[in-house]
């Protein structure tokens, strides 16, 4: 009612607000409230010009907005805040009622012409409590980077990657491509709001076996050194399944079977542990259910119940394929195998307020001689004849696997849709260090080892010296043997 002109006041501030005038006049007209916001998080000097108009009724209100002084740094983990400083995605949303702030009141006596003649504070405003996370801003940085150039060679729909420490399941990087500036949300595409580590479910692949070799270690059907003949395909109902690489009937060891990812080897590793005790172990290493990291909207996957089980299905399941799992629940479960057999909660938030946060204590998943055993056969993937044998760091023994999976499109798969994968851990033995890198959807090559297992590589050179891991030494001596027969002359 204080807008005497409300067709003027449009006029003069549509070209300073980016608003159609007739816009502004339905708000202006609109006589039902005696207050409207005409455009919210005005620039200073925008506001400045309009205060300088001099029109009746309009008038600036001071307002903050959330700053990011690191940018895109960890930008879906962190999360967007609307105009009002609420929490809409990410950790902002999880914990906007500890981080936001709680508004004062005060009691404002004005005279007869309006003037202020007396104020008084009702109830003082409160500041926002801080969150302290277990990220590691360097290693989010170099994750970051890494994830960035590999999506300028594959051009994935979106890469995720996690860092973790298996011992305690502390999160130290968890990264996605694309990104997005979280001071302007409104510009972000859908994937590049979310957190993949956590809201993305896929077919593992050849990253699951080692589930299938653990649980068959497990029951004492196996050994590392168990001899399978595998033919060149098996019939498993009416599905037939061969190795990725054209090969001949041949016998090998389950630890050259999950060096080597043969598909026929680990398909007989699943059915000789039998649907049921396989379904056991999956649930066992927390497949099917959230990880319990701190973080709002995790998936948790489908695996299907034995009861749920067509003929085919342990033809699928043991290479992974049948079920989805999320990047975090890979991380964590492979965790459990670097670290010895316990199987934990990923640990985000070291500090909720004034709190310090529990670390969980997590739960015995395998036992310490199988774990050790997985961690040796393990090493074979980066070692010659492994499927990622191209990836070393200089000084540290690496261990992990690689993954290859279709996309399952229409009730079957695609022949030209795959996710790329690698969790892998360092060093081997004695691992402090864990890197899970998922690729959906590389264009050009869509090997694991070549797609994903370079990235796990580039993040690891960086991470182990960057937090004082020493080198290993096994592999500090298979560094100064190469260094040696470079060296040497013809």
């Amino acid at each position: 009612y204080q807008v005497k002109d409300p067709a003027r006041a449009a006029r003069r501030l549509a070209p300073l607000l980016h608003v159609s005038e007739a816009e502004l006049l339905r708000s202006l007209a609109n006589r039902s409230s005696g207050f409207a916001y005409l455009a919210r998080q005005v620039d200073l000097p925008t506001a400045d010009r309009i205060r300088k108009l001099h029109l009746a009724g309009i008038g600036t209100v001071p307002s903050s907005r959330r700053i990011y002084p690191e940018g895109k740094l960890a930008a879906q983990v962190i999360g967007t805040v609307g105009v009002d400083g609420q929490g809409l995605t990410g950790l902002e949303a999880a914990d906007n009622s500890l981080l936001g702030a709680a508004n004062g009141e005060r009691q404002v006596v004005l005279d007869g012409l309006g003037k202020e003649i007396e104020r008084n504070t009702v109830n003082g405003a409160q500041q926002g409590q801080d969150l302290r996370l277990t990220l590691d801003a360097g290693i989010q940085a170099r994750t970051e980077e890494v994830l960035a150039s590999l999506a300028q060679t594959y051009h994935p729909k979106s890469a995720t990657a996690i860092v973790m420490d298996p011992r305690n399941g502390e999160v130290l990087a968890m990264a996605d491509s694309p990104t997005f500036d979280p001071s302007k949300p409104s510009s972000a595409s859908p994937e590049a709001l979310r957190n993949t580590a956590t809201g993305f479910t896929y077919e593992p692949g050849s990253t699951f076996k080692a589930f299938t070799v653990a649980g068959a270690l497990s029951e004492h059907l196996v050994t590392p050194t168990t001899m399978f003949y595998l033919p060149t395909e098996i019939q498993v109902a009416d599905r037939t399944i061969s190795d990725a690489e054209i090969r001949g009937p041949e016998t090998r060891t389950v630890a050259q079977i999950l060096a080597q990812s043969s598909n026929v080897g680990a398909v007989k590793i699943g059915l000789q542990l039998g649907a049921d005790r396989f379904y056991n172990w999956v649930r066992r290493f927390g497949f099917g259910d959230p990880t319990g990291v701190a973080f709002p909207g995790e998936e948790q996957g489908i695996v299907p119940a034995p009861s749920h089980f067509s003929g085919s299905t342990m033809g699928n399941l043991p290479i992974g394929q049948g079920l989805s799992v999320t990047p975090m629940q890979m991380a964590a479960a492979y965790s459990a195998i670097a670290n010895g057999g316990i199987l934990r909660a990923p640990r985000l938030v070291l500090d909720d307020g004034n709190s310090p946060v529990a670390a969980p204590h997590g739960k015995r998943v395998i036992s310490k001689q199988t774990a050790a055993q997985l961690r040796q056969m393990l090493e074979g993937v980066l070692a010659p004849g492994g499927t990622a044998s191209e990836v070393s760091v200089p000084g540290y023994t690496l261990a992990g696997k690689t993954g290859t999976a279709q996309v399952a499109v229409n009730g079957g798969y695609s022949n030209t849709k795959f996710v790329a994968s690698f969790v892998g851990f360092a060093p081997a033995q004695n691992p402090q260090l864990l890197v899970a890198v998922v690729v959906d959807e590389p264009q050009g090559n869509y090997y694991g080892g070549v797609v994903a297992a370079p990235a796990f590589g580039e993040i690891a050179k960086f991470a182990l010296p960057y937090l004082q891991i020493q080198p290993d030494q096994k592999g500090a001596a298979a560094s100064a043997a190469a260094a040696s027969t470079t060296s040497q002359g013809p």
